[in-house]
């Protein structure tokens, strides 16, 4: 059998690779309730702390309120102060897809 060549490619090039879609965060996260608990909370920490820093790696650009119990796992929607941590960006989404596993496996 003879071999195929000389063939150009009809395909042409894939991207070397494929955005994610950005994020959006559930409307909640935008509520005026929400922003205000954020912004009490805050306030709390650093009078509590001294300061506002992520609770995993000490960062403290783009911190994230995030609920120790996530809403979706039952948790409320507005916990007591000292069932919420402060994250970076990068924590709170290591937290985030390691309690999405857990609720994939069912526990």
């Amino acid at each position: 059998m003879g071999r195929l060549s000389g063939l150009p490619s009809r395909i042409g090039a894939l991207p070397a690779r494929v955005a994610a879609l950005p994020k959006v965060a559930e409307r909640f996260y935008q509520s005026k309730a929400w922003l205000d608990y954020r912004r009490r909370h805050a306030a709390w920490t650093r009078a509590r702390l001294g300061g506002l820093w992520c609770c995993q790696c000490g960062g403290t650009r783009r911190l994230i309120l995030d609920h120790r119990v996530e809403r979706k796992d039952g948790g409320p929607d507005f916990p007591p102060f000292e069932q919420a941590d402060w994250y970076c960006g990068g924590c709170h989404n290591r937290k985030t897809a390691q309690a999405r596993a857990a609720r994939a496996r069912g526990g």
